[in-house]
């Protein structure tokens, strides 16, 4: 097999694991991405040198990639679709 061959399944054994997970869990994963994001951007103001921001801003908004597009695949286009009901169940509710 060619290396692109191998990483290709590789990719797809990931995602078929993912997507037997439940959607909850990616909820759960995609919402790790919103601290990983504020951090990478606010650690900004910290008093340090540049190169410890960059590598700071590096790996949390690497992080935040990566539990986003982790839990994107984890909820699939079903999962995402039963948020996006239970969301609007949740506004109809609070209207009445």
């Amino acid at each position: 097999m060619k290396t692109g061959q191998v990483i290709r399944q590789m990719i797809s054994e990931v995602k078929a694991r993912l997507a037997r997970l439940p959607y909850r869990t990616g909820i759960v994963v995609t919402a790790l991405c919103l601290p990983c994001y504020i951090i990478s951007f606010a650690q900004m103001a910290l008093p340090i040198s540049t190169a410890l921001k960059g590598v700071l801003w590096f790996v949390f908004f690497g992080l935040a990639k990566t539990f986003q597009y982790g839990g994107l695949a984890i909820l699939g286009a079903k999962g995402l679709s039963e948020v996006f009901k239970e969301e609007k169940e949740g506004k109809d509710n609070s209207e009445s």
